[in-house]
């Protein structure tokens, strides 16, 4: 079984080919991304009409080279799968529209994926992971954590109340100078300086629950870049170790309590999975690892290239749905927002995105 993916729900067009044969990261035949990062980087973020714009001029081409990498034609296809949402709309209508030109023209199933399944069953694809599972989904538009039952089953036990985590990120470095995107920037100068020489709170830790917030943790650091005269090397560096050590700290304390509530809800569950492109972060896989295994879970973080956003994680979650018969008819409406638990009450800020 082969399939098609396209992401287009932000700021990468990609186009994959996967296939359901084989082990591991040899199931992906091609994976290829165009970043736009040089076309929003200055404005300091992403611009949702230059994305849409991107995805139009880019996504054409990139089908026909994950088609040529992969050695295959449209007719071998078994099916095309496309980000259906949650993202910027404009984008999410231009890979839709064109998953579904290319199905109704070779008589293929589509199946529009929901860009968090994607990153959900990306820990499937990488090393295949067994249901149920706990998942830290963490990105720039979200931060939830999960217990995954099967495709198509999430429970979710936490979500963030204002901002996702990737956004902490992106403003840190923005009032920090650092650049975009953040996340990266963060990462590289936190590691030249001293995290003990800024004080910032850690939000909501030590509280019961699984719930994030982070709104006042940018706050904070704001405040202590206000009281710089001029903002030093050193003191970048040592604001940003400070921002991903709360940040950690954060992550580990809601997570630790979620997987005490795992552990009661599927107790055949004995595995932590990080995704999302916060996930790429290494200092934050550490802190993680550690606490999964003291809690006897094993821990899975995909390869960096498949935290980010990817078609391949589209495409395999694509299979994953044909496998099982689900399919998307194409009047299939585009959405900007697509909970993965449609029962769980919605959040305020970022949280409502997922």
């Amino acid at each position: 079984m082969l399939m098609l993916g396209i992401e287009t729900s932000c700021d990468e067009t990609a186009a994959a080919i996967v296939s359901d044969e084989g082990v591991g990261p040899a199931r992906i035949r091609s994976d290829l991304v165009f970043s736009q990062l040089a076309e929003h980087r200055p404005y300091g973020g992403i611009v949702p009409e230059i994305a849409a714009r991107a995805h139009l001029d880019r996504l054409d081409a990139l089908i026909a080279g994950a088609l040529d990498e992969a050695n295959v034609g449209f007719g071998d296809l078994a099916g095309v799968a496309a980000t259906g949402g949650p993202g910027l709309i404009g984008g999410v209508i231009v890979g839709v529209m064109e998953a579904k030109a290319i199905a109704l023209a070779r008589r293929l199933p589509f199946i529009a994926v929901n860009h968090l399944e994607g990153h959900a069953l990306t820990a499937r694809l990488s090393d295949e992971v067994a249901f149920p599972f706990l998942l830290l989904l963490v990105s720039g538009g979200h931060c939830q954590l999960l217990a995954v039952e099967g495709v198509g089953r999430y429970r979710r036990l936490g979500t963030t109340l204002d901002d996702a985590v990737g956004e902490a990120f992106d403003k840190g470095a923005k009032l920090l100078g650092l650049g975009y995107p953040g996340g990266p920037a963060i990462e590289i100068a936190a590691r030249r300086g001293d995290a003990s020489r800024v004080a910032l709170p850690r939000p909501m830790k030590g509280r019961a629950g699984c719930d994030f917030s982070f709104a006042g943790l940018k706050t904070a650091l704001r405040e202590r870049v206000d009281e710089q005269r001029e903002l030093s090397d050193s003191f970048c560096a040592n604001a940003a170790a400070a921002l991903q050590q709360a940040i950690g700290e954060c992550l580990v304390d809601r997570t630790a309590n979620a997987l005490a509530m795992f552990r009661d809800l599927c107790p055949d569950g004995r595995t932590l999975v990080i995704a999302g492109g916060v996930a790429a972060n290494q200092a934050l896989r550490a802190r993680l690892a550690a606490e999964a295994a003291s809690q006897e879970f094993a821990f899975v973080a995909p390869p960096p290239k498949l935290c980010t956003d990817n078609a391949a994680m589209i495409a395999w979650a694509g299979i994953e749905r044909l496998k099982l018969g689900f399919t998307d008819p194409l009047d299939f409406a585009p959405r900007p927002r697509w909970p993965l638990d449609a029962k769980a009450p919605p959040a305020l800020g970022a949280g409502v995105k997922a």
